[in-house]
Parts: C-alpha cells; sequence; structure tokens
C-alpha cells in the first residue's frame, strides 16, 4: 500500500506546476485512493481538505483511503451524504480525530455549526465534500482538491491548491520519495 501511494506522488511532483498547485492524471480509482492514502500521511491537527467535483468523480473514494490509512481497519466508511458528517478515530500513531463531512444538503453555511465543524477546525482533520457549501467559514488555510472527470472512461483529473503550510508538506514528502 505504502509503494503505491509513494509511486503516486512520484507522478504529481513530475507533473507540479508551482510551487502551491499540483495536477495528476488518474488512471482509476486505485490512484485517487493512493493519493488519499499518501495525504493521510502528512495530515496535521486542524487540517482542511476541501474535496470537490461533480457528482461520482470521486471525493467519496479519495475520502476513504484517507480515513483508512490514518484510521487504520475500519469495517465500513460511508458517505456522509445523509449523516452530513461521520467520524473516524485514529489508529496508532495517529492521534487525531478524522472528520468526514458531506455538505451537499445544508441550506446554509450557518447549518455547519451544528455539526460541530469548529470543533473539528480547531482539534480534528476536516474532510469536507462540497465545501463551497461553507462560503466564508471556511477556512483560508487549507488543501483544495479538485476532481474532474478525464477523457477516458474511468480516469480523472486531481488538481491540488494549498496554502503555503500545505505547500512545503506537499514538497517535501515528493522529496522523502522521489
Amino acid at each position: 500500500m505504502k509503494d503505491d501511494a509513494q509511486q503516486a506522488w512520484r507522478c504529481m511532483l513530475a507533473d507540479k506546476l508551482t510551487h502551491m498547485d499540483f495536477r495528476k492524471h488518474l488512471p482509476g480509482e486505485a490512484a485517487t485512493a493512493a493519493i488519499g492514502r499518501s495525504l493521510a500521511l502528512i495530515a496535521r491537527p486542524g487540517d482542511v481538505l476541501a474535496l470537490s467535483g461533480d457528482l461520482g468523480v470521486g471525493k467519496t473514494v479519495l475520502a476513504r483511503a484517507f480515513i483508512r490509512a490514518r484510521c487504520g481497519h475500519v469495517d465500513e466508511i460511508p458517505s456522509p451524504t445523509f449523516t452530513l458528517v461521520q467520524l473516524y478515530e485514529p489508529a496508532p500513531p495517529f492521534m487525531t480525530t478524522v472528520y468526514h463531512f458531506d455538505l451537499y444538503r445544508l441550506n446554509g453555511p450557518e447549518e455547519a455549526f451544528e455539526l460541530g465543524i469548529e470543533d473539528a477546525f480547531a482539534d480534528g482533520i476536516s474532510l469536507i465534500e462540497w465545501p463551497d457549501r461553507l462560503g466564508d467559514l471556511l477556512p483560508a488555510a487549507r488543501l483544495d482538491a479538485n476532481l474532474r472527470y478525464a477523457d477516458a472512461p474511468g480516469h480523472r483529473i486531481l488538481t491540488l491548491r494549498g496554502s503555503e503550510n500545505w505547500a512545503k508538506r506537499l514538497v517535501a514528502l515528493g522529496e522523502d520519495v522521489g
């Protein structure tokens, strides 16, 4: 599993656009999952990963791989489409709860407070599908992960854009595995 994640980062850094933006062609679901596992290795308490893209593009695939890498064997990782948030306790050596939000059904940003989003931002790691629903509540210090459909069936294009602390970690991860 770690080899897949390392290979995904080698490829991603080969396609590096700037010090803060990365673009990667993902030839299938396994490549999307490998990126999720890699991001889990460098995430820190208080991190926000904003996952955007059309319905069915792979946001939940990336989130599930992240959660499994961070929280160990989790029997079931449902999409929080109807519950809006799922919490996952970490497995050693990690110490931070992962909050998986799906905000598609929010009627307004203020409803996120009912989900405990302020606790997630302060103490957890937040994976947020449909982050645009937060409006101005979405922290500026975050990693944006945008997935879109590519021309070939099953293929995706991932664009990562991080605030400065994310950019440094993405590059450092690439140096460690490359």
